[in-house]
């Protein structure tokens, strides 16, 4: 034997056999996908919103009635230690798209709340000018108060009237400023009127009431310390009041007259009705309880 031969074998004894060794590779991790998700179908929302109704409705109180005095006994046993406190009425109305916002005035039969005190501001001129006067209007003229107006010298006044025959030219230099403090005369409130001195006696003797944007309307009715009779009154007038306002509730002398106009113009839309949803009754402290038979 060689002794290249004799190398070989004795290093194949002496050493152990290499053994291969196999790499493997792993996939590079890769980055988290954020996927997007689709928007809700309308039949999605619907079916979403049918149910969020349906866990409204089970809610105990949802449907609690109780009669006005019933209501009026509770509320009284919840404020006991309050006795000055006040009953609020609240009305919510179905507010529809682009409906006027309801509002009206009232003569209650026992005010809960001193009457505010009106300063009226009224153009007008001539004898309407002087019946103006005697009607208890605080400042009156004709378009030479347009200038001390807009200079502000009579912010002081909380309702201003005029008379169709001036209306068009005050509107244009006091529109934008009487305008978005909700004092500028208009048609559609009633301060553009011919009979100033009978819109001073109705302002006077009455309270305004005025709903919010979502149509609900709050009236104070009465004091804790008022006899049940009082207060269940106010509130009975109060609500005839707001039904007759938004058109839930009509008298003979107003369906006479709708008749009449749809009998001349049958293409004139009748106009909505702002239905009642719920009145609830309330007091400072205490909750509202919802009323049944009004």
């Amino acid at each position: 034997m060689s002794s290249s031969l004799c190398r070989r074998w004795l290093f194949s004894v002496i050493s152990p056999p290499i053994t291969k060794r196999y790499f493997s590779s792993s996939p590079a991790v890769l980055a988290k996908r954020v996927e997007k998700k689709k928007a809700p179908s309308k039949h999605q929302l619907a079916l979403i919103a049918k149910r969020k109704a349906a866990k409204r409705g089970k809610d105990a109180y949802a449907n609690e009635k109780m009669s006005l005095a019933d209501a009026i006994s509770v509320l009284r046993a919840v404020e006991v230690a309050r006795p000055n406190s006040t009953y609020e009425l609240i009305i919510r109305t179905a507010m529809s798209r682009g409906a006027p916002i309801p509002t009206g005035r009232i003569n209650l039969p026992r005010e809960a709340k001193p009457r505010k005190e009106y300063r009226i501001l009224v153009f007008a001129d001539g004898r309407q000018a002087d019946e103006a006067k005697k009607a208890g209007a605080h400042v009156v003229g004709g378009l030479e108060l347009v200038d001390a107006v807009a200079e502000g010298k009579h912010n002081s006044c909380t309702t201003i009237l005029c008379t169709p025959s001036l209306i068009r030219s005050i509107s244009s230099k006091l529109g934008r400023i009487l305008g978005p403090r909700g004092l500028m005369p208009s048609e559609r409130r009633g301060t553009v009127t011919d009979d100033i001195e009978g819109y001073i006696q109705k302002l006077q003797g009455t309270t305004e009431w005025r709903g919010d944007k979502t149509g609900t309307i709050k009236m104070p009715i009465g004091k804790l310390h008022f006899p049940i009779e009082d207060v269940v009154r106010n509130a009975k007038q109060f609500v005839l009041n707001v039904k007759r306002a938004t058109g839930n509730l009509s008298d003979a002398v107003a369906e006479a007259e709708a008749k009449a106009q749809k009998g001349k113009n049958s293409s004139k839309s009748v106009k909505p009705v702002n239905a009642i949803i719920r009145i609830l009754l309330s007091s400072t402290q205490a909750p509202g309880i919802q009323i049944k038979g009004l």
